[in-house]
């Protein structure tokens, strides 16, 4: 039986540290070759990690990124590696290096750069123009990136009809809900309508807003996924591939044939690397590899942890610092924080007011004992009186209203901040995306911090990533009185979130078909929404525009980010209604 046995390397780069990712590319093409693996893959970008962004303006960036691969190919020996990189020709490209013993034999450019959402490819790089494919071995392999595999009649069709009986996609691809399942049904269908295994490979990490999930995937001829890597983790997946069943599925493709003979000889270069890797026979068995897909909330949980963990890491920060407040989104955000850093490094910070409840103190400290992290207290009535006092006069005879409760968020953030130049923890701010969307959060107070790790889950999922977070193994850590009460930023007395918002339930719907799925009035109004509900809602977040552009980076887990990833002008007359 003609095999290939295949490596595919999901690792989590680093943007900019050349000697870090080279020694990770190192390290797994020494795994692979003690799994007898005769080709290894590495994510797209691999050698500067992803996305450079303005980076790639630097053309010392660029020969810095060309000094690493050196390095890596000065490594590769009796395997074939597929590297990720940034090419310098004429221009620069988003490039994938095929290297064997120490050989750079051809270099792949992306033909397809995606400008949408998060991504701004065009800004940087050329796209290629040429389609090769490698005979390795007696196995024809054809490589593309990212994009290229999502057009039907894109490289991926030309490799398989001119021989390819495996196409190896390297993707640095974000994460988003949802996400995973729509690769892999379109890979399926790629797969099958080609007639060729497709082998997915994804990078896996954080990387500012953004968190790529891993999730590679194999699939075979047949469209039948084969192998999977794992979800937000690190993973080297080595898989035999029967390269015989391909030829069997086209013998039995009469159409095929047809597309063959039409296909213009130029089309598809061919490029030999003489490969000596043991054969099937020679290498050693390898064991069964089984891999569960996530459950969405869980998903949605591991991308916040990885999300957190990779930006306090990668940053250099000793821990973080929380301002707990006795509410929900302050407590899945501690708990967040110690899955992803461990309870010795992260710090609650508890800043009571005159308005504070009996029932948040207790919850505060609940949580504390839950989690087992450091709680420091800090009143602010002593300082709220100050700037009551300070104010007094130019304030004489006018009614006491949300300038009073900012007064006290601001006192906060101040606070933290302070926390955090003192002990070099980084501020983890706890708005999630409704609040955020309708600016229902106080600049400069509880806006202030260096990473907003909820800034695009919706309030009711907070509460359901909350209630997931206590089923998990181990026990409940958020007090289930957190998740019951009326929520209140208790600013004043008896103040309710409902005083000044819809229910959540009845506010998410409006913000996801009007930010997310960008639906017009009347369509919002079909969903049953009253309509001076949808036009307050739609005013509040056409309105807080300027407030958003001021907030800290999140992490993107919904299908339109505020950020990068939603651009709107802060100068905006344009209502739709």
């Amino acid at each position: 039986m003609k095999t290939l046995r295949l490596a595919l390397a999901q690792i989590n780069p680093t943007v900019g540290d050349f000697e870090g990712n080279v020694s990770k590319i190192i390290y797994y093409i020494e795994e692979a070759s003690k799994a007898g693996a005769q080709i290894v893959a590495f994510p797209e970008l691999a050698i500067t990690g992803y996305p450079p962004e303005d980076l790639l303006l630097k053309p010392q960036f660029i020969e810095d990124n060309l000094d690493a691969l050196n390095k890596v190919q000065g490594n590769v020996g009796d395997i074939t590696a597929i590297v990720g990189f940034v090419d310098r020709k004429d221009d620069i490209y988003n490039a994938a290096a095929i290297i064997y013993n120490k050989t750079l034999f051809d270099t792949y450019h992306k033909m397809y750069l995606p400008n949408y959402g998060v991504f701004d490819e065009y800004r940087y790089f050329q796209a290629g123009a040429r389609c090769p494919m490698y005979k390795i071995g007696d196995a024809w392999v054809g490589v593309t990136i990212c994009e290229d595999i999502w057009y039907p009649e894109g490289p991926t069709r030309l490799q398989a009809l001119a021989g390819a009986e495996l196409v190896i996609n390297i993707n640095a691809s974000p994460y988003r809900i949802g996400r995973g399942k729509s690769r892999e049904d379109m890979l399926s269908v790629r797969a099958f309508d080609s007639m060729v295994i497709v082998a997915y490979l994804n990078t896996v990490g954080g990387q500012d807003e953004l968190v790529f999930d891993g999730h590679s995937v194999i699939i075979d001829q047949s469209g039948t996924v084969i192998a999977r890597g794992k979800q937000f983790k690190e993973d080297l997946i080595v898989i035999d591939l029967n390269l015989e069943a391909v030829m069997m599925r086209r013998l039995r493709a009469p159409r095929r044939r047809q597309e063959v003979m039409r296909l213009e000889k130029s089309a598809v270069e061919e490029i030999t690397i003489p490969a000596m890797r043991k054969s099937a026979v020679e290498r050693m068995p390898l064991q069964p590899r089984e891999y569960r897909v996530l459950e969405p909330l869980e998903e949605v949980y591991n991308a916040l942890v990885l999300g957190t963990s990779d930006y306090v890491r990668k940053n250099g920060f000793k821990g973080v610092v929380i301002g707990l407040s006795g509410g929900v989104d302050s407590a899945l955000v501690a708990s967040i924080a110690v899955d992803a850093l461990g309870k010795e490094n992260v710090t609650g910070l508890f800043m009571p007011s005159p308005y504070t409840s009996k029932e948040s103190r207790e919850d505060v400290h609940t949580l504390k004992d839950n989690l087992g992290i450091k709680l420091l207290e800090v009143s602010i009535d002593t300082i709220f009186q100050s700037y009551l006092n300070t104010l007094k006069k130019e304030f004489w005879n006018l009614p006491v209203d949300t300038t009073e409760e900012n007064l006290q968020a601001r006192i906060r953030g101040n606070i933290l901040m302070a926390f955090s130049n003192k002990f070099g923890w980084l501020v983890l701010t706890t708005g999630n995306k409704s609040e955020m969307s309708v600016g229902y959060a106080t600049l400069y107070g509880d806006m202030a911090g260096g990473f907003a790790v909820i800034k695009d889950v919706p309030k009711t999922m907070v509460y359901e990533l909350c209630k997931w977070r206590n089923n998990k193994e181990g026990g409940a850590v958020i007090p289930e009185r957190v998740s019951r009460k009326e929520p209140s930023a208790e600013l004043r007395p008896d103040q309710k979130d409902t005083d000044t918002l819809p229910p959540y339930h009845v506010l998410d719907p409006i913000l996801k078909a009007y930010i997310e799925d960008d639906k017009s009035f009347d369509e919002i109004l079909s969903l049953g929404c009253e309509v001076e509900c949808v036009q307050n809602v739609i005013r509040m977040i056409d309105k807080s525009e300027y407030k958003r552009r001021q907030a800290p980076p999140g992490i993107k887990i919904t299908q339109r980010a505020f950020g990068r990833d939603r651009r709107f002008p802060i100068t905006n007359r344009y209502r739709g209604h």
